[in-house]
């Protein structure tokens, strides 16, 4: 067996324990956040990755989509490396130490809410715009957020976490004090999913967020039609 074929061999097996790792943790999730989530999350990284411009690693990409969720804050408080060490040490110098680094780097940066933090209290860095690594993860990770199948995943961790779906009354409007609608559903579309687009990170990513966020647009008329009680038609 020549080296490179090797080599190949000890991916396609690190790849393998790899997608049973995720798959055993994301079991343990509610419906919008499970193994189908990766699934289309990595695809659309790795798509992602054959259209940027310049060297991006698809080794790295390809793990930091399968593991983006492994540790999410809102089901896991176990870190990242509880995990990922013994994972990566029982594949020993398949990647290399500046291959793990980066992917230690690149998954606690992917969520939404991370980014908001990091920029809020200036800790987003030049590093964290010019990943290509992280910036193609980030956006497959969005866009499973947005358009049809992101309405059902905002219905379905509502559901999971017993949050309104709608509220006609109070989720498309701010209180007469100032505060923050009622959580729902409903709301999160305006709070978050709608802002998704503007901030996706490669030109593929954007133009298909584009898409998606019509698609969204289209149900939330549609939903405040279905909700207004006052038509006669």
């Amino acid at each position: 067996m020549t080296p490179m074929a090797a080599a190949d061999e000890l991916w396609a097996k690190l790849l393998q324990d790899a997608e049973a790792l995720a798959k055993e943790h994301m079991s343990g999730y509610d419906p919008s956040h499970d193994w189908a989530h990766v699934q289309r999350v990595r695809q659309w990284a790795m798509h992602l990755a054959t259209t940027v411009e310049g060297p991006i690693d698809r080794h790295v990409v390809e793990l930091c989509a399968l593991f983006h969720d492994v540790c999410d804050a809102k089901y896991s408080d176990t870190p990242l490396p509880s995990i990922l060490g013994p994972f990566f040490d029982a594949h020993p110098g398949v990647m290399s130490e500046s291959q793990l680094d980066l992917i230690y780097r690149v998954i606690p940066s992917v969520s939404w809410s991370t980014e908001v933090k990091l920029r809020a209290s200036h800790q987003w860095t030049e590093w964290h715009d010019q990943s290509r690594e992280l910036a193609v993860v980030q956006d497959a990770d969005r866009l499973d957020a947005v358009g049809a199948v992101g309405v059902m995943r905002c219905a379905a961790y509502s559901s999971s976490k017993n949050v309104l779906l709608l509220d006609p009354k109070e989720s498309m409007k701010v209180h007469a004090n100032g505060s923050k609608p009622v959580p729902t559903a409903q709301a999160h579309f305006h709070e978050k999913l709608l802002h998704i687009k503007d901030r996706m990170k490669t030109r593929a990513g954007r133009i298909e967020a584009e898409k998606r966020h019509q698609t969204m647009l289209d149900f939330l008329d549609a939903l405040s039609r279905e909700q207004d009680t006052t038509r006669s038609e």
